[in-house]
């Protein structure tokens, strides 16, 4: 018999339930409403949801009684760099699975920049073992950075060829709204593929509007995730977008964009799902992942059924994968949920790919990384570095530079600031009292040894360094701190460990985190890391920073495509330009 035999017998009771759910409420967020109903699940899918399964039940049949409870479908995020979270995707799945998250839109971009498209083939592998589904968009290109960072793996139109046309490929990820106005070759290309094999295309374009928002849905792009405004968030939606309300870990813009929800047309949130986009162990486990979104948004006023529909339905129609996930219906996926309450939305009970993964707040199902191969290996491919590797030499033994520095204003916004900095020996020294430290971006890939130089402020270290290789979106060595000896320490010892992040503080190394996974993840269990985490940022804070969380801040400054500077292995970037900059700006006795 064929599986769709099986399943098809399954569904006329022919062949008995594995597990039938009993005595729950249903959020049946197709038709919008809650009423009482038992589900019957055979291995993977679900086969019926009546008033009763009764005859689906056979000898065998696992009994959970949901009396009490609301049935919710399993909860998609819609948009989430997997790796940012430093975890690898079997203790990524083990991290959010108890907050009801069992299935993830997402690229692997970071894995593809440190190991390539075929290096994924072992990520595909450790997915499909688990209870957990990944829905997989080729990126638009790669690397991401205008102009181009160094990386390992290019993707370029001809992947798109290839790749775009398979069934495991679900659409083109994070394209970029400057790659498109630009018009960049292998862009066009990934966006006239989609179209052709019907394929959505997710989009960036923060703050775009107007114009520039007319010229980038132009491309077909489907669903954006950038808002940074509910105003902005609002034009999106009325021009047609399918806008994902994103909160992340260190940039929360939940509480500004569901105004368009709260204070905009009720049509508004049909066509809005959730995504975490990045988000950090530590603050998964105290605070949750979409289940925290589904509770800040019935905290906002939104309806707990609209709420629901925002994790659920909404997104698996937005990424066209509704005929497998986002209801609780006969023929998909047995993503369940048991909740205490709509309205406080707590998630007790976990079912994902028919397996049940969590009952009562605890764990049922062993979470075993896979064996690492070599290719997966974390390697930083460059020489030892020295001290003055790290500082910024001029044609003037003393005097001032007048310095554009890379000013942080949050995590998501980067302004120019234009300082005056001492000049000693020759070399242009970051300046504690200006809130000024020094910042370099290493090649790690062994293709060509750059090394750009450059200034931030608004950090407020006084002292010391601190270093991670685990950067999107290309991942290379970045390097913040004020003193040259501290700031080589800081790469060297992520040089010699293989990758990782590390805090350095008057020659002594006081936090380290390996990341042996491509130099960026980690088999560590979420508590493990979580720990780590949270000792990385108190050593931060010995060096003087006070931002929420400078690691995750230091990884984010090679993304060009946060406005307005950044810096790559290339150089210093002003992406208002789309070029490289040279940060001194004068040079004065």
């Amino acid at each position: 018999m064929t599986e769709l035999g099986r399943y098809l017998d399954a569904g006329a009771a022919r062949i008995p339930a594995d597990l039938v759910i009993e005595h729950g409420t249903l959020a049946n967020v197709d038709t919008g409403e809650f009423y009482p109903a038992d589900v019957a699940v055979y291995q993977q899918r679900i086969v019926a949801v009546d008033a009763d399964v009764s005859a689906y039940v056979g000898p065998k049949t696992r009994h959970i009684d949901a009396t009490g409870k609301t049935l919710v479908p399993g909860l998609i995020d819609g948009h989430i760099h997997v790796e940012c979270s430093k975890l690898s995707m079997t203790r990524f799945a083990q991290l959010v699975l108890p907050h009801g998250t069992t299935s993830i839109v997402s690229g692997l971009d970071e894995y593809i920049s440190v190991i390539g498209l075929s290096g994924l083939d072992e990520i595909f592998a450790e997915i499909k073992a688990l209870p957990f589904k990944v829905f997989w968009g080729l990126p638009y290109k790669t690397p991401y950075t205008m102009p181009k960072s160094t990386i390992a793996y290019n993707v370029t139109g001809a992947d798109h060829e290839r790749y775009l046309p398979q069934e495991t490929c679900y659409g083109v990820w994070e394209t970029v709204r400057e790659a498109v106005a630009v018009q960049d070759p292998d862009t066009l290309k990934a966006l006239e593929l989609a179209k052709r094999f019907h394929k959505p295309i997710f989009g960036c374009s923060p703050m775009a509007r107007g114009l520039a928002l007319n010229e980038f849905l132009m491309s077909g792009v489907h669903i954006d995730h950038e808002s940074y405004s509910h105003e902005e968030f609002l034009e999106k939606a009325r021009k047609g977008l399918h806008v994902v309300l994103r909160e992340s870990s260190v940039t929360q813009f939940l509480q500004e964009n569901i105004r368009a929800i709260t204070e905009g047309p009720a049509g508004v949130a049909r066509h809005t799902s959730f995504c975490t986009d990045d988000v950090t162990a530590h603050d998964v486990l105290a605070h949750g992942h979409l289940d925290h979104m589904v509770r800040l948004a019935i905290q906002a006023g939104v309806a707990p059924m609209t709420a629901i529909q925002m994790a659920t339905l909404n997104g698996a129609e937005a990424y066209h994968i509704d005929d497998t996930v986002g209801s609780i219906a006969p023929g998909k996926d047995a993503d369940i949920l048991l909740v205490d309450h709509p309205g406080t939305f707590n998630v007790e009970t976990v079912i994902s790919k028919g397996t049940l993964v969590t009952q009562a707040g605890q764990l049922g199902v062993p979470f075993k990384s896979p064996k690492r191969s070599a290719a997966l290996q974390g390697h930083l491919k460059h020489a030892l570095l020295t001290p003055e590797e790290f500082t910024y030499p001029v044609n003037r033994e003393t005097g001032t530079a007048t310095v554009r520095t890379i000013h942080s204003e949050g995590p998501f916004v980067r302004k120019a600031l234009d300082l005056d900095l001492p000049i000693v020996d020759s070399v242009v020294h970051p300046d504690p009292a200006q809130d000024v430290a020094a910042v370099s971006v290493i090649e790690r890939y062994g293709i060509n040894q750059n090394h750009a130089h450059g200034f931030i402020s608004g950090w407020s270290i006084k002292r010391g360094a601190i270093a991670t290789s685990a950067a999107p979106d290309d991942n290379n060595l970045v390097v913040a701190g004020i003193d040259p000896a501290d700031m080589a320490l800081a790469a060297n010892t992520l040089i010699d460990c293989g990758g990782g992040q590390v805090v350095v503080v008057d020659g002594h190394v006081v936090a380290l985190l390996k990341l042996p996974i491509g130099g960026i993840t980690t088999d560590l269990l979420p508590e493990e890391l979580a720990e780590k985490e949270l000792e990385l940022k108190a050593a931060a804070q010995q060096l003087g920073s006070t931002l929420p969380d400078p690691l995750f801040y230091l990884s984010f400054l090679p993304i060009t495509a946060i406005p307005d500077l950044a810096i790559t292995d290339g150089g210093n970037v002003d992406y208002t330009q789309l070029t490289y900059f040279d940060p001194i700006l004068a040079v004065k006795s």
